[in-house]
Protein backbone atom coordinates (compact mmCIF):
# COMPACT_ATOMS: atom_id res chain seq x y z
CA UNK A 1 0.00 0.00 0.00
CA UNK A 2 1.41 3.64 -1.22
CA UNK A 3 2.12 5.77 1.92
CA UNK A 4 1.30 9.57 1.99
CA UNK A 5 1.67 12.40 4.85
CA UNK A 6 -0.62 14.38 7.01
CA UNK A 7 0.16 17.91 8.33
CA UNK A 8 -1.68 18.57 11.52
CA UNK A 9 -1.44 21.46 13.69
CA UNK A 10 -1.66 20.79 17.25
CA UNK A 11 -1.05 23.27 20.56
CA UNK A 12 2.82 22.16 21.51
CA UNK A 13 2.28 21.08 24.89
CA UNK A 14 -0.50 18.59 23.36
CA UNK A 15 2.00 17.62 21.25
CA UNK A 16 4.73 16.78 24.25
CA UNK A 17 2.31 15.32 26.35
CA UNK A 18 1.11 12.87 24.13
CA UNK A 19 4.83 12.14 22.49
CA UNK A 20 5.61 11.14 26.23
CA UNK A 21 2.17 9.06 27.02
CA UNK A 22 2.72 7.24 23.53
CA UNK A 23 6.23 6.40 24.28
CA UNK A 24 5.33 4.58 27.64
CA UNK A 25 2.54 2.75 25.28
CA UNK A 26 5.64 1.80 22.92
CA UNK A 27 4.38 3.91 20.31
CA UNK A 28 5.52 6.78 18.36
CA UNK A 29 2.64 9.73 17.25
CA UNK A 30 2.87 8.25 13.31
CA UNK A 31 1.66 5.09 14.86
CA UNK A 32 -0.66 6.23 17.45
CA UNK A 33 -2.58 8.25 14.95
CA UNK A 34 -2.70 5.60 12.40
CA UNK A 35 -4.02 3.43 15.18
CA UNK A 36 -6.57 6.46 15.83
CA UNK A 37 -7.55 6.25 11.67
CA UNK A 38 -7.43 2.32 11.02
CA UNK A 39 -9.94 2.55 14.58
CA UNK A 40 -12.18 5.07 12.73
CA UNK A 41 -12.51 3.05 9.63
CA UNK A 42 -13.34 -0.19 11.54
CA UNK A 43 -16.46 1.85 13.91
CA UNK A 44 -16.81 3.71 10.76
CA UNK A 45 -16.72 6.81 13.12
CA UNK A 46 -14.63 8.21 15.80
CA UNK A 47 -13.16 5.96 17.82
CA UNK A 48 -14.85 7.05 21.25
CA UNK A 49 -17.93 8.78 22.41
CA UNK A 50 -17.64 12.99 21.59
CA UNK A 51 -20.58 14.62 24.13
CA UNK A 52 -20.96 18.21 25.68
CA UNK A 53 -19.69 18.28 28.84
CA UNK A 54 -22.17 17.85 31.59
CA UNK A 55 -23.57 20.79 33.87
CA UNK A 56 -22.12 20.69 37.44
CA UNK A 57 -24.99 21.28 40.48
CA UNK A 58 -25.12 24.59 40.43
CA UNK A 59 -25.50 24.94 36.58
CA UNK A 60 -28.33 22.06 37.02
CA UNK A 61 -29.76 24.23 39.74
CA UNK A 62 -29.95 27.79 37.63
CA UNK A 63 -31.11 26.14 35.07
CA UNK A 64 -34.38 24.98 37.47
CA UNK A 65 -34.48 28.25 38.70
CA UNK A 66 -35.21 29.57 35.28
CA UNK A 67 -37.27 27.04 34.26
CA UNK A 68 -39.45 28.05 37.43
CA UNK A 69 -39.46 32.11 37.05
CA UNK A 70 -40.40 31.26 33.74
CA UNK A 71 -43.73 28.92 34.43
CA UNK A 72 -44.43 32.17 37.19
CA UNK A 73 -46.85 34.38 35.69
CA UNK A 74 -45.77 36.58 38.75
CA UNK A 75 -42.10 37.17 37.80
CA UNK A 76 -41.66 40.24 35.43
CA UNK A 77 -39.71 39.54 32.59
CA UNK A 78 -38.31 41.86 30.07
CA UNK A 79 -38.83 42.03 26.37
CA UNK A 80 -35.44 44.22 25.84
CA UNK A 81 -31.96 44.57 27.52
CA UNK A 82 -32.41 48.21 27.73
CA UNK A 83 -35.67 47.31 30.16
CA UNK A 84 -33.96 44.77 32.44
CA UNK A 85 -30.92 47.29 32.88
CA UNK A 86 -33.57 50.41 33.79
CA UNK A 87 -35.09 48.15 35.75
CA UNK A 88 -31.65 46.92 37.79
CA UNK A 89 -30.92 50.35 38.47
CA UNK A 90 -30.98 51.37 41.91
Amino acid sequence: MAMTNINVRTDEEIKVKCESLFESLGLNMSTAVNMFLRQALRVNGLPFEVKADVPNEVTLAAFKEGDMLIADSSVKGFTSIDDLKKALEL
